[in-house]
Formats: C-alpha cells, sequence, structure tokens
C-alpha cells in the first residue's frame, strides 16, 4: 500500500502564504501524477490543481496565478504553494496521488491514494 500524509494547514491572515506538503510512503513506488483538491466548509470536494511526473501542471481558474504544485521526486513529496490566500481558500485541502507500485518481484501495478486532509484557514 501507499500512504500519504498531508502537513501545512494552519491559519493565515488574507494576503498571506502556507505551503502544504504530501508525502508519500510504503511499498516501492513511482507518482505519475497528483491531484490538489479544496472543500470549503458546507460545499463539495473541488479538485485545486494536478501535476505529472513529467512537470506538466493545471489549475483551477479561482487559484491560477496564486498557487503552484511541485513534486520532489526523491523524497515522494508534493506540495501546495499557496501565495495571495483569500477566505474562500479557506477549508480542506486533499492530495491524490496516482502511479505504480511495485509487487511480485518487480510487477508494477497501478494505484491511487488519498490523504487524509489538512485545515486551512484564512482570515479576512
Amino acid at each position: 500500500q501507499v500512504q500519504l500524509v498531508e502537513a501545512g494547514g494552519g491559519l493565515v491572515q488574507a494576503g498571506g502564504s502556507l505551503r502544504l506538503s504530501c508525502a508519500a510512503s510504503g511499498t516501492i513506488f513511482r507518482i505519475n501524477d497528483m491531484m490538489w483538491y479544496h472543500q470549503a466548509p458546507g460545499k463539495g470536494r473541488e479538485l485545486v490543481g494536478g501535476i505529472t511526473k513529467g512537470g506538466g501542471q493545471n489549475y483551477a481558474d479561482s487559484v491560477k496565478g496564486r498557487f503552484a504544485i511541485s513534486m520532489d521526486n526523491v523524497k515522494k513529496t508534493v506540495y501546495l504553494q499557496m501565495n495571495s490566500l483569500k477566505p474562500e481558500d479557506t477549508g480542506v485541502y486533499y492530495c491524490k496521488v496516482r502511479g505504480q507500485m511495485m509487487r511480485n518481484l518487480g510487477r508494477w501495478d497501478d494505484f491511487d491514494s488519498w490523504g487524509r486532509g489538512t485545515q486551512v484557514t484564512v482570515s479576512s
């Protein structure tokens, strides 16, 4: 199994910055892509953006130009750098990682895994 541990959430004033991390661990694995999701209070989970192992990225219009996703392939950790935070950014942020994990002496199987989420609160 591949497990994800998220960190970096907290309280911040509007206009401030936070960096969320999502560290993957477990079996031998490789990450193909990851996505960050945001769930505002009382609302559904929405895609924030994603990144592939090759560095390709895409972002929701609401965060474009403010948020940036990066990946450390050595540490198996992905990051969400959040700048110019707004009160509407408040909510729980989740990461989802997709890739392959090694099993049975070199066999690679697809996997996807969700983090437990981390709370971000932006004050006005």
